[in-house]
């Protein structure tokens, strides 16, 4: 995760989506995401089966981690989930971010429509979505592990943009619950995050969670809760072992990068000795720039679970970013590995092929992002990557075409015009390329 010496460079520009919505949207702070293959495929297996039983195909549902303290989840443009960390840390087991995603899973599957409470003119919010998250306009930093993408300028405030009525909130309850039976799983985590969330009403708006002004809580959704609870064959029912873990896992790793390393070492001392505690640590350690620290707690991870993908993606992380490049390949080639599907980690190790110069590497770089930029289309680093592997290659309008990519994410007009001017020199007209040139051109005519 991307949250450490290195977080701050990295930058998203919403173009187009801001070019045509920024006056309703002025002053609102912006959203800030973190990718992370790692917690990303943990939230989409605590979904799976609540999607199966919904009728959704998982594969159609995107998983968006909102860099954010507050107890939050909202669902937006059809098939994404947004999950807050602050919900992921909070929630004190899996059981209690398993009753919300099956919650919004309900939303999902009753193709609730969210709407804005203050108008945004012309623009539909699933339009606004729509831009925010395709890859004509959003700018990801990083595209691998650990990614932090910081939105600047205007902003999406989506407490106040995502709202339900009443009765889709009760209908999504319903939804949930009933996923939750069918698959033998207990409601008591939803129950007690809401019961969390009643205690916040009498807040001040301004230190409420934003769940409360986005999903309207009221005592009959309580009582509903309740009631089921009073009759499910699986109220008492615990979490799959395998659950818990992964939950863990996920907390401690937010833990690490996300608070300051003092903090995660008390919390996760040495006498600790659990992997997520060890997790924890080698990451606070990373952040506190003592490598070898660092390296043992991995060390100590992979020698106990030398199949991880995410141990050894994380230790190519570290070894990477002091500068131990050559160090780090096996690692990310290893991560890649154990888990060839996963674009992010292909992402990582190309870069560090990149940045070994080696024309050998280079060809196998290629490789990797060529396949990684089919399904991580908003990834500007690899685009850029694999701009720069085309020029190696001698390939330069393709490389023209993939910088274009990357100066579109990142929001800049005169980047987009020269480079495609020179692809447009280069590539043969009527050809995929050539196309894709021409939807690029289209696209940059409305950014500013």
């Amino acid at each position: 995760m991307r949250l450490s010496r290195r977080i701050f460079p990295f930058i998203l520009v919403l173009a187009l989506a801001f070019a045509l919505v920024a006056p309703a949207l002025a002053q609102r702070p912006p959203i800030s995401l973190i990718r992370d293959a790692e917690i990303e495929s943990t939230i989409k297996t605590f979904a799976k089966p609540l999607l199966e039983v919904a009728g959704i195909p998982a594969e159609s549902v995107r998983v968006y981690i909102v860099n954010d303290d507050a107890l939050n989840a909202f669902v937006a443009g059809g098939m994404n989930l947004f999950i807050h960390t602050g919900l992921i840390q909070k929630a004190g087991g899996p059981e209690g971010l398993i009753g919300v995603v099956a919650h919004e899973i309900g939303h999902i599957a009753g193709g609730h429509l969210v709407r804005a409470p203050e108008a945004l003119e012309n623009v539909g919010i699933e339009a606004l979505i729509s831009y925010i998250l395709g890859a004509a306009v959003l700018v990801a930093g990083q595209g691998r592990a650990g990614e932090a993408i910081i939105a600047t300028g205007t902003g999406i405030a989506q407490s106040s943009l995502f709202r339900y009525s009443r009765a889709q909130e009760q209908s999504a309850d319903q939804a949930g619950v009933s996923y939750l039976e069918t698959t033998g799983q207990s409601a008591r985590g939803l129950l007690s995050t809401f019961e969390i969330l009643k205690k916040q009403e009498l807040l001040v708006s301004t230190r409420q969670s934003p769940y409360l002004r986005t999903h309207p809580l009221t005592d009959d959704r309580i009582v509903f809760i309740r009631s089921h609870l009073a009759l499910s064959r699986f109220t008492d029912a615990p979490a799959e072992p395998e659950y818990i873990a992964l939950y863990d896992r996920m907390v401690a790793k937010l833990d690490g990068f996300l608070n300051p390393p003092g903090h995660t070492l008390k919390k996760y001392p040495e006498s600790d000795t659990s992997e997520r505690a060890s997790y924890a640590r080698a990451v606070a350690y990373h952040k506190l720039a003592d490598l070898p620290q660092a390296l043992a707690e991995l060390d100590s991870l992979l020698a106990a679970h030398p199949d991880d993908p995410y141990f050894h993606e994380l230790k190519g992380q570290v070894l990477f970013e002091y500068g131990h490049i050559g160090d780090a390949i096996p690692a990310y080639e290893r991560a890649v590995a154990l888990l060839p599907d996963e674009p992010q980690l292909r992402i990582g190790l190309a870069q560090a092929q990149i940045e070994t110069n080696d024309p050998a590497l280079n060809a196998v770089a290629l490789g990797h992002l060529r396949r990684a930029v089919l399904s991580e289309r908003t990834s500007a680093v690899a685009w850029r990557y694999l701009g720069i592997a085309y020029g190696r290659a001698g390939e330069f309008g393709q490389s023209s075409l993939a910088l274009a990519e990357e100066a579109l994410l990142r929001g800049s007009k005169a980047d987009v015009l020269f480079h495609t001017e020179r692809a447009e020199q280069i590539l043969p007209e009527g050809l995929p390329g050539w196309l894709r040139l021409q939807d690029l051109k289209r696209v940059t005519e409305d950014m500013n």
